[in-house]
């Protein structure tokens, strides 16, 4: 790439960075992993940036290639493995915290347990707020699989979470 294109991908680097963390983040529970699978995405951009004739469709290439890249990765063996131990939650003195952080951790808690793919059509269409089109475009399927996903992956949720549904529906 020449300078021009290097100073173009690092802008849009340096503008999007952050939502592209938290939406893998929102995808696979953990932020070290989170970090791997943004930078990822972003590698892959880097190498196709002069290939990318709509700059506007970047964030939809983005959404696509990190979407690909958390299913993928949730195929490995090796990423089969489950945490031992826990860190401890700091105490906060401000009560709206504790219920937004405890809202926050019973459903990255519950969006753990729904399979991958569900997991994806749940955040794409839920937290990155794209309709059942924009979904099926970024996972390159029909807008009934990402219908039948979605319906699959919130009983999931609502199986999953129980009662603790009902804390969730006042936030």
């Amino acid at each position: 790439m020449d300078q021009r294109e290097e100073q173009e991908f690092a802008e849009y680097f340096v503008a999007r960075r952050e939502a592209v963390r938290r939406m893998a983040y929102m995808m696979c529970g953990d932020w070290h992993r989170a970090d791997d699978l943004a930078q990822t995405a972003f590698i892959a951009l880097h190498r196709h940036w002069r290939k990318v004739r709509d700059k506007g469709a970047l964030d939809a290439y983005v959404r696509r290639t990190l979407t690909r890249a958390v299913i993928d990765e949730s195929r490995r063996p090796w990423r089969r493995e489950r945490a031992a131990e826990t860190l401890p939650d700091s105490p906060v003195d401000d009560p709206d915290v504790d219920d937004s952080v405890s809202t926050r951790q019973t459903l990255i808690a519950g969006l753990r347990k729904v399979p991958p793919k569900q997991r994806a059509v749940l955040v794409l269409r839920f937290l990155e707020g794209l309709d059942v089109a924009g979904v099926a475009a970024v996972m390159r399927c029909s807008e009934g699989t990402v219908k039948s996903q979605c319906a699959r992956g919130l009983a999931t949720l609502r199986e999953v979470l129980g009662d603790e549904l009902g804390d969730l529906r006042s936030a």
